[in-house]
Parts: C-alpha cells; sequence; structure tokens
C-alpha cells in the first residue's frame, strides 16, 4: 500500500510543476487535462502527508518517552500524547485504504433520472411525483440543477413517467444508491374506505454519456415526429415538436415533447439514448463478473425492492442495510445525505472486505 502511494505522491509532485509551466498553460487543453487530474490526487497526497506527520510524531514522542524517565508527570503526559497519535494513525490509514479503492468513472458525471409509476395506478403517479420532488430538493440541497427533460404526468399532479437531468459535481456519487424499486404504504387520496394501499414507483438513475463515451451510428435509428399532447391527449401545440426516437440494434425507444422546438426535443432524446445505452453497456460488463464480486449495495437494480416510505408509522426503511428512520417527511423534503452516507460506508466496506480477501488470496 505505502508503495503505491508513494508513487501517487511523486506522480502529485510532478503535476504540480507541470501545471505551473508556462508552456504548459498556453497548451490549455492539455492544462486542464493535467489540472483534473492534479485535483483528483490531492485529496489522498494530503491524508498520506498527514499520515507520515503522524507516524513521525509518535516515533518523536517515543524518543522523548526514553529521555523523561525521571519526569512522572511529564511520562504520563507524552503517553496519552502517542495513544492520541496511534489512534490519530490507524484513522488515516483506514481512510488511505477507502481512497486507493478503484473510482467510479462516472462519478464525477452529471445523472439522468427516469422515475416511473409502478403498481398502484393514479396512486403509484402521485408517488412518483412525490419521488420527483425529493430529488429536485435534495438537489436544491446541494446546490445542483434539475432540468426536466421528458414527462408524463397526469390530471391529480403525478407522473406516470418524468425524466430530468441532475447536473453537478458528484451528482452520480450519492444519487447511483436510488436506483430501485420505491415502495410507499399510505391512504391514497384517491381511497374513499381509508384503507392502506401499497404502491410502488422505479428509479433508474443513469451517468450522463458523452459522444465519445458512446457513439450511435445514424443509420441504426429512426426518428418520427409528431404533434405533442396534454392531458387527456388534447394537443398543446400546433406543429410536429415531439421526437421518438427508436434505437433499433436494441429495440430502446425514447420519446420527448416538453419542448416546442424539435430541435431542442431531439437533442435531449438523443442525451436521453445515449446515457440508456451507456448503462446497457455497463450491466453487460457486470454479468461478466461473478456474483461473489458484485457489490451488495452498489447501484442497485430497477426489479429489486430498496425502499419503504411507511406513513401510518412516519418510517423509511432502506432494506439493503437493513436502517430505519423516522424522519419521513424531513426525507421526502429532500434530506437525503444521512441515508446516502449509510449506502456509502456500507458500500466501501464491502469493498474493502473484497480487497483484503484478494491480498490474502495472493498471499497463499
Amino acid at each position: 500500500m505505502f508503495d503505491k502511494l508513494d508513487s501517487i505522491e511523486k506522480r502529485y509532485e510532478e503535476l504540480t510543476k507541470e501545471i505551473s509551466d508556462p508552456a504548459v498553460i498556453a497548451r490549455q487543453e492539455e492544462w486542464r487535462k493535467l489540472a483534473k487530474e492534479h485535483a483528483s490526487l490531492e485529496e489522498i497526497v494530503s491524508c498520506y502527508r498527514e499520515y507520515k506527520k503522524v507516524v513521525e510524531e509518535i516515533k518523536e514522542s517515543r524518543e522523548l518517552l526514553k529521555e523523561s524517565s525521571d519526569d512522572r508527570e511529564m511520562e504520563e503526559f507524552i503517553k496519552e500524547e502517542i495513544e492520541r497519535l496511534k489512534e490519530r494513525e490507524k484513522e488515516l490509514q483506514e481512510k488511505l485504504k477507502i481512497l486507493l479503492l478503484p473510482k467510479d468513472p462516472n462519478d464525477e458525471k452529471d445523472v439522468i433520472m427516469e422515475i416511473r409509476a409502478g403498481a398502484g395506478g393514479e396512486e403509484a403517479a402521485l408517488f412518483a411525483g412525490d419521488l420527483f420532488r425529493m430529488y429536485t430538493r435534495y438537489a436544491e440541497r446541494k446546490g445542483w440543477k434539475v432540468e426536466v427533460m421528458s414527462s408524463n404526468p397526469t390530471e391529480l399532479g403525478g407522473f406516470k413517467e418524468v425524466i430530468f437531468e441532475v447536473m453537478g459535481k458528484g451528482a452520480y456519487s450519492r444519487l447511483k444508491y436510488e436506483s430501485g424499486v420505491h415502495r410507499v404504504q399510505r391512504i391514497p387520496v384517491t381511497e374513499a374506505g381509508g384503507r392502506i394501499h401499497t404502491s410502488t414507483a422505479t428509479v433508474a438513475v443513469l451517468p450522463e454519456a458523452e459522444e465519445v463515451d458512446v457513439e450511435i451510428n445514424p443509420n441504426e435509428i429512426r426518428i418520427d415526429v409528431f404533434r405533442s399532447s396534454g392531458h387527456g391527449g388534447q394537443s398543446v401545440n400546433t406543429t410536429d415538436s415531439a421526437v421518438r426516437i427508436t434505437h433499433l440494434p436494441t429495440g430502446i425507444v425514447v420519446t420527448c415533447q416538453d419542448e416546442r422546438s424539435q430541435l431542442k426535443n431531439r437533442e435531449r432524446a438523443l442525451k436521453i439514448l445515449r446515457a440508456k445505452l451507456l448503462e446497457m453497456k455497463r450491466r453487460e460488463q457486470e454479468e461478466k463478473i461473478a456474483q461473489s464480486r458484485r457489490s451488495q449495495v452498489g447501484t442497485g437494480d430497477r426489479s429489486e425492492r430498496i425502499r419503504t416510505y411507511n406513513f401510518p408509522q412516519g418510517r423509511v426503511t432502506d432494506h439493503r442495510i437493513g436502517f430505519t428512520t423516522h424522519q419521513l417527511e424531513n426525507i421526502l423534503d429532500g434530506e437525503l445525505d444521512e441515508l446516502i452516507e449509510r449506502l456509502i460506508a456500507e458500500d466501501q466496506a464491502k469493498k474493502l472486505a473484497e480487497a483484503d480477501g484478494d491480498e490474502m488470496r495472493a498471499v497463499q
């Protein structure tokens, strides 16, 4: 581990010199690439340097302890200081292990989220609307921007489907844990008898794909244009601005009609299609990995029930980590950090266990 950390620190120092070189600064594209790499190493180098400093302080304190054997009070003080430093050394060592875990290449990307009403009719559509508001509020709290790309609203204010983009630093690194089936238990506004119903909505979180990530062959897509319509099928536009794109090799269909401009709807539909194709590619790669190597938390799966929102008891339960909180209203208002932090911690713990297992197998 420390050989790897030494090489990372050396690379960081090289990059520090390079991005300060006027000749490199003049080549802006190259400079941006180097600056991005420099920034990505900053946290781990800072942690490693603190670790080395703590190790040196422990060594110095032990030397000092040998010299203070005649002074009981000073001896006790130094021993306490050594214990404090050893505790910090352990904390930093654990942090370094986590920082050395392979990074998800998509973590810094913007995301495209897709929420669909599942079982439960109009109540499921209303729940989909609640989830959309929850993620919108969470994005506001993080300083991220949200833009609706496509939606199919219902008369009561819910959504049969809503697709939106979340733009902000590290959006995918946190929202990727939201993929899966979300379940709600409550008395629907449409239920006169006051009985508790269970409804579901599915959430998909896709990292935004650049054109370089996914190349779409124009000959492999069919683009249809039609007149967009509102609730109940009434026309909301007098021109054929709505766009439907069909990816012929996979059968994926994307429709966008929220914008009045056909060009904007086409751009949005292609962006959604690229994200879906990238996700399909990622899932195909994961299928090649043995079941024992798959993360139990990870990004979830749309067919997996991940969370229940129980209104009568005011609780939210995340089934992947067995965590329950009674802060239902706060969570639906976008206070998701506690949940997400626990999911990240569980994910990291499992990856660390896998890494330790690999090390033991390598030794054997």
